[in-house]
């Protein structure tokens, strides 16, 4: 006689569903189609009686209300079986045939965020802190992390143009929050999301909204998440409104339409007028292009592209540079990660633009000669002008920074250069350099960096209008100490990457004052919204 009675209906169903969490079918159930014919189910076919009617008890009957007898006494109980919602579940749904097991559905996976825009609030956040700059904090992040090229671009992308358009991204703050001030860290995520939703055409609001609010959750801004979603939310809805007022900044205030210092904006707008001033603006808002210098020491440019086409994947384009070789030059379009490249860590290239190279087209190296190199980091200028001497002569590359000085010699040792020796000046370079006397002088001289703000992008917001005077005379000491050490009858080459005439031909005109035995052979200036290029001036004296 088979064990009955509620301990074994539990037994059961406890069973069953300890089988539906591991996903099996229990064996011991029939199949439907065994089912069928089974007697157990045989009340499925028993003419309906009426509740009370009388005849004999049959296998399978149910004892009737009031009726005492014990179970297995007249009548067998049915096996344990599934409830009926449980067994359409498992029989009939989506189409599953009786001897399919039992898959439990997938549990919902979280949606991970975007690693573009962790990895850029993550930079910016830092930049709240730290006094490196935007593009170091962002080399520094890709360096230990993995990431998808599309993402690597999406997280530059967000992280430079933060920076860029800052200060026309907390005038919508302001307005948006009625002036009142914000952390530092909230105003970081506000500047995010609205960068997305109003400078970026690509990215859907409710993405740019809601990743942004999450991120705020994770990176310590959970109590002002509701608020930062507020102000996106509002700031979306009012895109119309806000796009129109931004179009208008343009015109009446274009330092803030433009994300520009007011000083600035008004000291080129006084020097060049309205119109070439916004020319300038909008120069240095657009991404810049990168650009690359075959070196000559180790390759030639066909041997170069060809490289690139077969076993790179670049894309490129010559650049028309009337103070360089022909097709000596080139644009990358689309290439991979640059350290990835072996034609780069093979030295076969350096990434420099055409604006750099008019400084040593001017001081017209030769082999044999001896040059000063007085503010070389991090190289660029010195590898080059090493290149003009073909490694053959004697090229002394100065700097005050140590660690900036190892710089020139990574990239002299990775571009072949072989006839550069280097020399700290410390706080006292006339005495680092006692009785050297060169054939050329170059002088780089450090400056406010006016001509190439869109490759140096925090710029724009440390530098200050008093400082410029204070460069001026750090200028000045430079091309006196430098004309200390020629020759006579030398070439003494005074550039900077500044567009203000205090750093350039002011500090020129003032030294030939001080020194008439020197002569003025040329000097041009490269406007970037004339020449297509960043911003330099050259002036060539000879002593």
């Amino acid at each position: 006689m088979r064990p009955s009675g509620g301990r074994e209906r539990l037994a059961s169903s406890a069973g069953y569903r300890r089988d539906l969490e591991s996903g099996s079918r229990r064996d011991d159930y029939p199949r439907r189609d065994e089912r069928r014919d089974d007697p157990r189910d045989d009340r499925r076919e028993r003419p309906y009686a009426p509740r009370g009617a009388a005849g004999p008890a049959r296998v399978g009957d149910r004892p009737q209300s009031g009726d005492m007898r014990r179970p297995g006494e007249g009548f067998r109980r049915p096996a344990a079986r599934p409830a009926p919602h449980l067994e359409k579940r498992i029989i009939r749904s989506d189409g599953a045939k009786a001897d399919q097991r039992f898959i439990a559905p997938p549990r919902v996976a979280e949606m991970p965020l975007s690693a573009a825009r962790a990895v850029a609030a993550r930079v910016l956040l830092r930049r709240l802190h730290a006094s490196a700059f935007v593009e170091d904090l962002l080399e520094d992040a890709f360096a230990t992390s993995k990431m998808r090229p599309d993402d690597r671009r999406l997280a530059q992308e967000l992280a430079y143009g933060c920076v860029r358009w800052q200060g026309t991204l907390d005038w919508l703050v302001e307005r948006r929050t009625e002036g009142r001030p914000q952390l530092a860290t909230v105003q970081v995520f506000l500047r995010l999301g609205l960068y997305q939703l109003f400078f970026l055409d690509r990215i859907p609001a409710h993405a740019a909204c809601f990743e942004t609010v999450e991120l705020s959750k994770q990176l310590g801004c959970g109590n002002q998440s509701n608020f930062i979603n507020a102000i996106l939310r509002r700031s979306e809805a009012e895109r119309d409104t806000i796009q129109a007022e931004l179009a208008g900044l343009r015109e009446t205030h274009p330092h803030v339409g433009f994300s520009h210092p007011v000083w600035l904006s008004e000291k080129w707008t006084t020097r060049w007028g309205a119109e070439t001033a916004r020319q300038l603006f909008e120069w240095n808002n657009s991404a810049p292009a990168t650009h690359v210098r075959v070196n000559t020491l180790k390759t030639t440019a066909a041997a170069l592209i060809e490289r690139w086409r077969l076993r790179e994947n670049v894309e490129y384009d010559l650049v028309a540079c009337p103070w360089a070789e022909d097709g000596h030059v080139l644009t990358l379009k689309t290439h991979p990660p640059l350290a990835s490249m072996g034609s780069f860590r093979d030295g076969w290239f350096y990434v420099q633009d055409p604006s750099t190279l008019l400084a040593v087209q001017a001081l017209d190296a030769w082999a044999g000669e001896s040059i000063l190199d007085l503010c070389a980091a991090p190289g660029g200028k010195t590898a080059y002008i090493a290149q003009k001497m073909e490694n053959d002569g004697n090229l002394l590359a100065c700097d005050i920074s140590p660690d900036r000085l190892k710089l020139v010699t990574e990239n002299c040792a990775r571009l072949g250069v072989t006839c550069v020796k280097t020399l700290g000046l410390g706080d006292h370079p006339a005495a680092a350099l006692f009785g050297k006397k060169f054939d050329k002088a170059l002088v780089d001289a450090p400056c406010s960096n006016t001509g190439v703000l869109r490759r140096r992008l925090d710029l724009r917001w440390r530098i200050r209008s008093e400082e410029i005077a204070r460069l001026r005379e750090t200028q000045l000491k430079l091309i006196t100490l430098a004309a200390k050490h020629l020759k006579s009858g030398g070439t003494l080459v005074y550039s900077t990457c500044s567009l203000e005439p205090e750093e350039n031909s002011e500090v020129v005109k003032e030294f030939l004052g001080a020194h008439p035995t020197f002569k003025l052979e040329s000097e041009r200036e490269l406007l970037p919204f004339r020449d297509g290029v960043d911003g330099a001036y050259v002036a060539k004296l000879i002593g």
